[in-house]
């Protein structure tokens, strides 16, 4: 399997074998798609976080983006033009933290598919405005595998005894519990770390160098092939810090995809502070 993160060089040469996927999405309210129609990529495809990437009308119990049904994850890549042989390469212009949740899912079932590194700004040359399309494409529908996933008993669990490092990705002031404007409760799982995932970059979006990155998971208590369950408010940026363990070297990680947004539905405890 190909890296999780790639740059621009590395795309041009691998010619038509690489799909461009756009996944803008914004917590404020704005269209991703929009964006994504004013200016893109020369290709690249629109993908949609709620369409595409999670599954529609579920409980509010179930977390803002759970994880769609493995059939209907194949027949939304199939719909937009991406193929089994495909490469992805995925972008968005927040460093890959939206993106990173196509990115995630592909490579858990065994599709190649990378993080474009500094994403829509890594490119200089002209946009492409409207939309582009792809022919319909055979795209086989793989399991989730459990060895990737964690559930909500597992990951309570798992921050209580120690027995996986749990990190939360969200902004540090959701982690302390200062303010919460998406879910029911404010806080984080007890015995949860703060990584924010959206540090995982630079200025510039560029992911950090990679011993910057092991210090990074070091000082939450990530080590070598240490057990490590990300979350985040809704299981999306959660998967940026699951690629960048991977692109540190320190092994792939589980997602708990619920993440807060499903515990926060629950009535276990919430930690606040540091």
């Amino acid at each position: 399997m190909i890296a999780p993160v790639v740059d621009l060089e590395w795309v041009r040469n691998q010619g038509d074998r690489v799909v461009l996927a756009d996944v803008r999405y914004y917590l404020d309210g704005r269209s991703g798609r929009a964006a994504y129609e004013r200016g893109h990529l020369p290709g690249a495809i629109f993908v949609d976080v709620d369409r595409d990437l999670a599954a529609r009308d579920a409980p509010a119990a179930e977390g803002r983006h759970p994880l769609p049904a493995a059939e209907a994850f194949a027949e939304s890549m199939a719909r937009l033009g991406v193929a089994d042989h495909d490469i992805v390469v995925g972008y968005d212009d927040s460093g890959g933290v939206m993106a990173a949740r196509l990115i995630w899912m592909l490579r858990a079932t065994g599709h190649d598919a990378a993080l474009l590194d500094g994403g829509l700004d890594a490119y200089t040359g002209d946009l492409e405005s409207g939309r582009s399309r792809r022919a319909p494409a055979p795209f086989s529908s793989r399991p989730w595998p459990v060895d990737r996933l964690a559930g909500l008993d597992d990951a309570t669990a798992a921050a209580g005894n120690g027995s996986a490092v749990v990190l939360d990705a969200r902004q540090p002031e959701r982690f302390r519990g200062d303010t919460e404007p998406l879910d029911p409760r404010a806080g984080h799982i007890p015995g949860a770390r703060s990584l924010p995932a959206r540090e995982n970059v630079d200025a510039n979006g560029r992911f950090l160098p990679v011993a910057e990155l092991r210090q990074r998971f070091a000082a939450v208590g990530v080590t070598e092939d240490a057990p490590v369950v990300s979350y985040c408010g809704s299981g999306v940026t959660a998967c940026h810090n699951l690629l960048a363990l991977e692109h540190a070297g320190l092994g792939v990680g589980r997602l708990y995809a619920g993440s807060w947004s499903q515990y926060a539905h629950t009535d276990r405890p919430a930690a606040t502070g540091n």
